[in-house]
């Protein structure tokens, strides 16, 4: 199902690993960047299960999330 709430959260995802590389990985910059709190950034960090290497284990996980 291509939902709206997909390509959110597919744009969301992906707006948060660049704004992360470009504060070298600091949350808390990165979050400041993106105007959410440090709390918000670590939530969706970890809902995504975005990590610093490994994009493409990232990314499955997100899949698998979308179809459930």
């Amino acid at each position: 199902m291509n939902s709206l709430k997909i390509k959110i959260e597919f744009y969301e995802r992906k707006r948060i690993i660049s704004a992360l590389k470009e504060c070298n990985w600091v949350k808390a910059r990165a979050a400041k960047m993106l105007g959410i709190s440090d709390r918000v950034i670590g939530y969706k960090i970890k809902k995504y299960g975005i990590r610093e290497e490994g994009d493409e284990e990232s990314r499955d996980q997100v899949s698998r999330n979308s179809t459930q």
